[in-house]
């Protein structure tokens, strides 16, 4: 157990430390140490995200018996990842106090002058992402590697495959961090994003419900009442934060798709077209992943 632990808490860092460099001291890249860890950061996520959903398919595809049989990749890499949240709490910290020094960001003006006041700030605004790292370490790593008692990794495998969204999010949020909303790349990664996340982080809750049921012969609407209290609570406040990034996701998808169709109409006046490019300086650009503003809080993942 203590060595895979180590092993976690070696890697994400260390994959985090060896991205940064390579960003900022390969002769054709030289980036900014404020730019080398926002994208190191995003790197890791993704990186994190392709191997949840790897063993999360690895071991849900090898249990026949979604109750009893066990793979041993189950407790695995939850004893790798758990370092991951931790790495992951401080790196979108990183991310956040570089960006306010990002010179025409729109809260540049008002940027910490001192790391506590930052931290402040940055725990003020990223509460509900913190507060999600910080169930996933103290609550959701014992209850699957202790309370479960060996049973359900169906199920566990399942929920590793909610990181397959991830890595669209990532993207989406370098590319607004480099102001690339213009782009086809981010129009499609935008798509991809939107149905990624509902389907496997939203739609993922009735589906282990629904699995459950098919198992145990009762109907999909009886099984909240044949499972213990405890597994509706958490699989409830699980499911919560999800809806209301993916109402964020949604809101600036929309809003995105709607701006596109916007620059496809004929041309205005050109009095009008003066009067709208003076303007269009104060709207908000497409929103990323988290956020409904242009603006994009420093997240996780997951």
């Amino acid at each position: 157990m203590l060595t895979i632990l180590a092993a976690g808490s070696v890697f994400f860092p260390g994959l985090f430390l060896l991205s940064k460099q390579c960003l900022k001291y390969i002769p054709a890249l030289r980036w900014s140490e404020g730019d080398a860890v926002i994208v190191s950061a995003r790197l890791v996520s993704s990186v994190q995200a392709v191997l949840a959903s790897s063993a999360g398919y690895v071991i849900a595809s090898s249990c026949d018996d979604i109750i009893e049989d066990q793979h041993w990749l189950t407790s695995a890499y939850i004893l790798f990842a758990v370092p991951y949240f931790v790495y992951d709490t401080y790196a979108m910290f990183m991310c956040y106090w570089y960006k306010l020094r990002v010179k025409g960001h729109e809260e540049a003006t008002a940027a910490p002058q001192h790391m506590s006041s930052a931290l402040t700030s940055y725990l003020r605004r990223e509460f509900l992402m913190v507060l999600h790292h910080v169930v996933m370490v103290a609550v959701c790593f014992p209850v699957s590697v202790f309370w479960r008692q060996g049973k359900g990794d169906y199920f566990q495998g399942i929920l590793f495959m909610a990181e397959l969204s991830t890595p669209s999010v990532c993207l989406g949020k370098i590319l607004i961090q480099y102001k690339q909303q213009h782009t086809l790349l981010h129009k499609v990664n935008g798509a991809l994003m939107l149905i990624t996340f509902f389907i496997c982080r939203v739609l993922l809750f009735p589906y282990l419900y629904y699995a459950y049921g098919r198992y145990a012969s009762i109907p999909f609407h009886m099984v909240p009442l044949s499972v213990p209290w405890p597994v509706n609570l958490g699989a409830a406040l699980l499911m919560a934060p999800q809806v209301y990034w993916f109402s964020l996701i949604f809101r600036g998808a929309m809003r995105l798709f709607r701006g596109t169709s916007r620059s496809r109409r004929p041309p205005v006046t050109s009095a009008a077209a003066k009067e709208d490019q003076t303007g269009s300086h104060a709207l908000p650009q497409p929103v990323n992943g988290y956020s409904s503003r242009s603006t994009e809080p420093e997240s996780a993942t997951h």
